[in-house]
């Protein structure tokens, strides 16, 4: 129960009568003349009006002489004759233009009831589509109250003998709708009301002395008791869906509110109640301030009617009273047009007009009353911004009082519509660190705090030393409850010296980078960062032992070198036992790790070691540092066993063929560490002869120059050249190696003997001993040359001159032909037949048929071509100059050479434009004479 004394009391209605419309003089009909210069400026509703109701835009009144008024917004009365005598109940529908009304026709207890249908016309008046006659029994009775449910179904009508008639069906027709006695008792019914609860309709019934409900839409009407407690007429009334429905009744010591199958709350508003009323969420009250009976104001309303009334308009949600004031004999209390309109026996009509909700809010916040503001911006479905608005200021209230603990909650409330630095700033504070703490936590809970919150955040639990709230805030279940940005957390953690927080969030959060920085950097604890590392997917771990492998090879050089060629080989990230170790593994670019081991010598061998053997098809880089890795540590031993073993070593890498594409710096290698096995090794791989040669010459490796002429001089032959130039030179006694070059120089005739001469003239210690027999034997060979050359000219000349001969019969003379067989069927010959110069002859169909040209001989032809063929190609090779002074210089026969060149036609002399004509035509017939010559020559062998 809630005692009303304790409710505060506002001003949240405006007050004022209503007043005549512009151009009406202001009397109504039957209306008193008006007194006073001021007495038509008010509206004055007509005498005599005994009952009222509102709904579809009017007010609607009932009078003494049975006419029923209308008073439309336009506030121009309207009227018309229902009944004969008066009018007593009225009911106007709010979802249909149907009234219902009850009243007298004539003298006596003979009450009528008549639907009417306002939107249809009966001679100007509304079309009354039913009447029938409202008798609950054999003996008429008063009838005490109206109610008709909405969807036209259902009318109750009460009476005060205690009994209640219930009109089931169509209540505007007749033969559609039935009457029954629903309730019958020994007290007046002083109230009635419909509710619908989805499909099932309930009708409360009070009276003075109790409450009872019934179901009415179903067969047997089962009653339920509500209480033993009743009220007076025009006491009770059914509330809106803010309060579920529920039915009210206004009792003189209490106002009780009923379920259909319970008593509800009550409210202790004192006071001998008049009227009852609901409004848009508002208990309406009239009620007098002495008590009387509800049986005698039943009765004798009339005899009380010069007391002054209150009336109250309670907001029941809110616990307050909306407004108060005090009126004379008040008829009824009507709502339309979203007012309040009360009757008062003088016939005006006051209008109470609700403020509108920020006139109510500031009326309140003048007050302070901040709690009561929300609920009821919250009542009156206030949007979110309107209620941030007002969380804002009572908090900024409590602040001022110094309550910082209340005011941090209403702060809370505005998270997302207020800026959170207006409330950050002002708990900065170290003294109020705790409120701050919990704003922050809110606002991360609702996933709007930004880095710079979270780092606020992270502070004021490090500050406050609350590991567990700190613990709470980063360990959440899952990545989707994460309401901080994990980064910023990370970071603000490790400045405090939080790392284990800070390593659980890295770790849980896959921030590798952070994870691995806080334990290398500030932990030290290198081998569980190792250990990390191996558990992350293969781009993750490459990248992270590219940043990081110099620091942990230096601490863990053994375990951070295993990881690595796991790395480089056949990677599969370590997941304790969970992880698909049969699915194919990834491998990094080796080469790209060498840096990594550039203090630790002893871990790159064994890495590059392991790359060579396991993945030959490593990077050449790998093999170029291995190579480099094994001159430098044969360079430096001192041990000769190990140093033999490291120079096989190296020798066995040269000679693996991993070197081709990069020989030069092989070769750069090994003469940087002064390797000349290895150097050796290149210039003979590279067919740098040359190189080897001066090599031994500078080291006086007499031996060596000529195993090197012996093996490589087939390929160059200058080497032989270049030793004998080296032997002649030393002044020692080299007469053996002078001879043994001389030797090959003199079999494979690679130099003049003058050059020979004067080659070894250099030479002191050189006598002519030396070159004796090089000499004689050159000799000979010299004149046994120039005697096979001289048989060869004589020859050469004798053939010329007989082929000269034959040309010139052919010009000059007749030619015979004598042959008697055809040269391709060897058949007699017989006309007609073809005949060659060359002395072949043919039928004339073997020659069409085997002849690819009338002018060539089919027998000659294929020699003929070939000596065409070989003549077109001297005369393309005619300025190959390069390769006759080659060819010169490396025959053993120089003037064979000259003479196949000046067969050629190397030497003839070039036709010149300039040329005279006589000049042309003399070239041009020598040209042709060497072909003839030819031609015929290839012909006689």
């Amino acid at each position: 129960m809630a005692a009303y004394l304790q409710w505060r009391r506002f001003v949240f209605f405006d007050k004022e009568l209503v007043k005549e419309p512009l151009g009406n003089d202001g009397a109504a009909p039957g209306a008193a003349p008006a007194s006073g210069p001021s007495a038509s400026k008010f509206l004055c509703l007509p005498p005599g009006i005994t009952v009222c109701d509102s709904g579809r835009g009017s007010l609607v009144f009932g009078d003494m002489e049975g006419q029923i008024w209308f008073l439309p917004r336009s506030l121009q009365l309207t009227r018309f004759q229902a009944y004969k005598l008066r009018v007593t109940h009225l009911y106007q529908l709010k979802q249909h233009n149907i009234l219902a009304s009850v009243g007298e026709d004539e003298e006596g207890i003979n009450p009528l009831v008549k639907i009417w249908n306002l939107e249809k016309r009966d001679g100007g008046n509304p079309l009354c589509t039913r009447i029938f006659p409202a008798i609950p029994g054999a003996e008429p009775t008063v009838v005490s109250c109206l109610t008709v449910h909405e969807n036209l179904n259902f009318m109750a009508i009460g009476f005060t003998d205690g009994s209640v008639t219930l009109n089931k069906g169509d209540i505007t027709r007749d033969r559609h709708s039935k009457t029954q006695i629903l309730h019958q008792g020994t007290y007046p019914v002083t109230g009635l009301a419909f509710r619908q609860a989805g499909k099932t309709t309930h009708l409360f019934v009070v009276t003075t002395e109790n409450v009872q409900s019934y179901i009415v839409s179903g067969k047997d009407y089962p009653r339920v008791e509500l209480d033993t407690h009743g009220c007076g007429l025009h006491c009770s009334a059914l509330s809106d869906p803010s309060q579920d429905l529920q039915f009210i009744v206004a009792g003189d010591e209490c106002v009780y509110l009923y379920q259909p199958d319970e008593r509800g709350p009550c409210f202790a508003f004192e006071g001998h109640k008049l009227i009852a009323h609901w409004f848009r969420g508002y208990l309406v009250i009239v009620s007098r301030d002495r008590k009387l009976s509800p049986k005698s104001e039943f009765t004798s309303r009339d005899s009380q009617s010069s007391d002054k009334q209150i009336l109250n308009i309670y907001d029941l949600c809110n616990k307050f009273i909306a407004y108060s004031t005090v009126f004379e004999d008040v008829v009824d209390v009507l709502a339309e047009w979203g007012s309040l309109y009360v009757l008062t026996r003088d016939g005006r009509v006051h209008a109470l007009q609700e403020k509108d909700t920020q006139t109510k809010l500031e009326m309140l916040f003048k007050k302070n009353l901040f709690e009561m503001a929300i609920n009821l911006a919250k009542s009156q479905h206030l949007d979110s911004d309107g209620l941030a608005q007002i969380f804002m200021q009572y908090g900024d209230h409590l602040y001022s009082k110094g309550n910082h603990d209340g005011a941090v909650q209403q702060y809370i409330r505005t998270i997302g519509k207020l800026e959170p630095s207006y409330v950050i700033r002002k708990f900065l504070d170290a003294q109020r660190i705790h409120n701050l703490t919990a704003y922050l936590q809110t606002l991360h809970r609702q996933s709007l705090a930004n880095a710079d919150h979270t780092t606020l955040l992270l502070n004021c639990y490090t500050k406050l030393k609350d590991s567990s709230k700190l613990e709470e805030f980063i360990k959440t279940k899952s990545e989707s409850e994460v309401h901080f940005d994990v980064e910023t957390a990370i970071k603000v953690l490790r400045q405090a010296g939080y790392y284990s927080h800070a390593l659980y969030l890295a770790e849980n959060h896959a921030h590798h980078e952070w994870y691995l920085k806080i334990q290398l950097e500030d932990i030290k604890n290198y081998q569980e960062a190792l250990r990390y590392i191996g558990k992350l997917p293969f781009e993750q771990a490459e990248s992270n032992m590219k940043r990081y492998g110099k620091i942990l090879m230096h601490h863990i050089p053994e375990q951070t070198t295993e990881l690595l060629k796991g790395l480089c080989t056949d990677y599969r990230p370590s997941l304790e036992g969970r992880g698909d170790r049969e699915a194919p593994g990834c491998r990094a670019n080796s080469e790209e790790f060498i840096p990594i081991f550039a203090n630790n010598p002893r871990e790159l061998k064994a890495f590059l070691e392991h790359m060579s053997e396991v993945q030959p098809d490593s990077p050449q880089g790998i093999y170029d540092t291995l190579l480099e890795l094994r001159l430098q540590n044969w360079a430096h031993e001192e041990e000769p066993q190990v140093k033999e073993k490291l120079h096989a070593e190296a020798i066995s890498l040269l000679k693996s063929g991993r070197f081709c594409d990069v020989f030069d710096k092989a070769l750069v290698l090994c003469q940087m560490h002064d390797f000349q096995d290895g150097v050796l090794y290149l210039y003979e791989q590279g067919k740098l002869f040359q190189q080897i040669m001066h090599y031994h010459m500078q080291h006086e490796q007499y031996r060596q120059v000529l195993a090197v002429c012996e093996r490589h001089g087939e390929q160059e032959p200058s080497l032989w050249e270049q030793a004998l130039s080296y032997f002649a030179r030393k002044e020692e006694d080299c007469k053996q190696y002078v001879a043994a070059v001389l030797k090959h120089i003199e079999s494979k005739n690679l130099m003049p003997p003058l050059l020979v001469v004067q080659t070894l003239a250099h030479n002191s210690t050189a006598t002519l001993s030396v070159i004796r027999d090089y000499l004689v034997q050159k000799l000979q060979k010299q004149s046994q040359q120039i005697a096979q050359d001289e048989l060869r000219v004589r020859r050469y000349r004798e053939e010329t001159t007989r082929i000269r001969q034959e040309i010139q019969e052919l010009k000059a003379s007749p030619k015979i032909f004598q042959k008697t067989k055809c040269s391709i069927c060897n058949s007699a010959l017989e006309l007609p037949s073809v005949h060659f110069l060359c002395g072949h002859s043919f039928h004339q169909h073997c020659f069409e048929s085997y002849s690819e040209s009338d002018a060539d001989c089919p027998t000659c032809l294929p020699e003929n071509r070939k000596v065409m063929d070989m003549i077109r190609a001297q005369e393309q090779k005619r300025d190959l100059h390069d390769q006759f002074q080659h060819q010169l210089k490396c025959s053993n026969d120089s003037f064979s050479v000259i003479a196949d060149y000046f067969g050629r036609g190397v030497f003839n002399k070039l036709t010149l434009l300039t040329d005279p004509p006589t000049a042309r035509l003399t070239a041009s017939l020598e040209a042709g004479l060497q072909r003839d010559l030819l031609i015929h020559a290839r012909r006689g062998t």
